[in-house]
């Protein structure tokens, strides 16, 4: 068993720009990228070890956050540097083939799938568009719980009328005064309407975030929002949009929407890119295609 597996960075167009861009790049571990070619596609590769990449391996090493971060960046910057020569749809991370004829089986039975791609993506480049929740403000001093064992201290009695007796009020006691229990009960429901109002308009500010890339971009899909650590300072993610936008349109689609983000202080609103089309390079706009992640081919 060779001691090296084939690692698949993306599939572009053959043509000169790719010649001339892919001989100096440099991808995982530092290995150089080349290309294999076939039928007028190219698929964009280097070597990698297999005592990394096996399956069996690859599960540990996906532990190792460090590991996988330097994969991930190697990966990025050799998909990025393709798409400036050209449309490029980039691989799944960590895709990788046992030799070069099960990535010539890919090319050749993807080919009708992938050139239709490329050309859908040629001239288009993606950003990506996160809206984050902006807390409401916060709400007055919580008053304590009621003590349910509180009694009102004994008033002493003293012979005499209108000398007051326990458990009545004094003329002089506040008729507006709140006590505990009702303070705390108010201040609950203070904060649950507001979390309801922010909640309400940090939603139509989402629609009108989205309506607003959405009218200079070909597409858009719709990721899973990010939640725990990778939610950004702990602000509840409302949105993890990817859209994908013809070149020539990116200055307008990035001024409006930072003029929509601007309009709305319910939510902050963050672009990024722009990128390779990762989330647009499958039809099924799932991101990425299709690779196992594992060694793969005959």
């Amino acid at each position: 068993m060779s001691s090296e597996l084939v690692y698949v960075y993306g599939v572009a167009a053959a043509g000169p720009g790719l010649v001339q861009t892919v001989p100096t790049l440099q991808g995982v571990g530092g290995a150089r990228v080349r290309l294999i070619e076939d039928g007028g596609l190219a698929a964009v590769v280097g070597p990698v070890a297999a005592a990394d990449f096996e399956e069996a391996a690859l599960a540990a090493r996906l532990e190792d956050l460090r590991w996988l971060e330097a994969v991930a960046r190697a990966h990025h910057a050799v998909v990025d540097a393709v798409a400036a020569a050209g449309p490029v749809l980039p691989l799944r991370l960590a895709t990788v083939y046992r030799n070069e004829e099960g990535v010539r089986a890919l090319l050749a039975d993807g080919r009708e799938l992938f050139a239709s791609r490329l050309a859908r993506l040629a001239g288009h480049v993606e950003w990506g568009v996160k809206v984050h929740l902006v807390a409401p403000p916060a709400p007055p001093p919580k008053a304590p719980a009621p003590d349910p064992s509180a009694r009102p201290a004994p008033v002493a009695q003293a012979s005499g009328q209108g000398t007051p007796t326990a458990g009545r009020p004094s003329p002089t006691d506040d008729p507006g005064a709140v006590g505990p229990g009702r303070a705390y009960l108010r201040t609950r429901g203070h904060e649950r309407r507001s979390r309801e109002d922010a909640h309400r308009a940090a939603s139509a500010a989402v629609e009108h975030v989205r309506r607003t890339a959405a009218a200079h971009a070909a597409e858009r899909v719709n990721h899973r929002v990010q939640q725990g650590p990778l939610a950004e300072g702990g602000a509840e993610n409302l949105a993890n949009d990817a859209y994908l936008v013809p070149s020539e349109r990116c200055a307008a689609f990035l001024t409006e929407v930072r003029r929509a983000a601007e309009q709305e202080p319910a939510v902050r609103v963050e672009v990024t890119g722009p990128w390779a089309p990762y989330s647009f390079a499958g039809l099924d706009g799932s991101g990425g295609l299709d690779g196992s992640g594992a060694a793969a081919g005959p």
